[in-house]
């Protein structure tokens, strides 16, 4: 655990990065990924894995694990699960566009893959989370959000 701590990095804001995922906590992120950084995907905002939804966010009726678990598809599929609850995950490389820093040691970003595009816009269109306009502006859905 304390290995994924140093690991963790926060990407500067409108900086270009790949994410090749490694596992996935929630519907929103963060997303762990091989190079460092754990991702919060901008823009959206889905149930905790706990199904509640914090004070002040957008809660979308779709459940926290349902969310996961839409996101894990988006992503390649589940591989396992470890035993602190974290689904693993193997796809392609993410291209991503950091917002700079999210809540913890996570970086907000836009990322898309080859075959979905961007997964936050993916995440909404699946009804499992919701627009989040305060941290996405008009970007949401946008073909190429950077």
């Amino acid at each position: 655990m304390m290995l994924l701590v140093l690991l963790a990095q926060i990407v500067l804001p409108g900086t270009s990065f790949a994410c090749t995922p490694t596992r996935v906590w929630d519907g929103d992120g963060p997303i762990w990924c091989a190079e460092g950084p754990r991702i919060r995907l901008a823009g959206i905002a889905a149930r905790e894995i706990d199904e509640t939804c914090r004070a002040g966010h957008p809660c979308p009726s779709a459940s926290g694990k349902d969310a996961r678990d839409e996101l894990v598809r988006l992503l390649g599929g589940a591989r396992g699960v470890t035993a602190t609850g974290h689904v693993l995950v193997r796809g392609p490389v993410l291209q991503c566009h950091s917002e700079g820093a999210a809540k913890g040691s996570r970086t907000a970003a836009w990322c898309s893959t080859p075959r979905t595009g961007d997964l936050s816009c993916a995440m909404v269109r699946s009804g499992r989370a919701l627009a989040w306009p305060r941290y996405g502006g008009n970007r949401i859905c946008s073909r190429a959000p950077w």
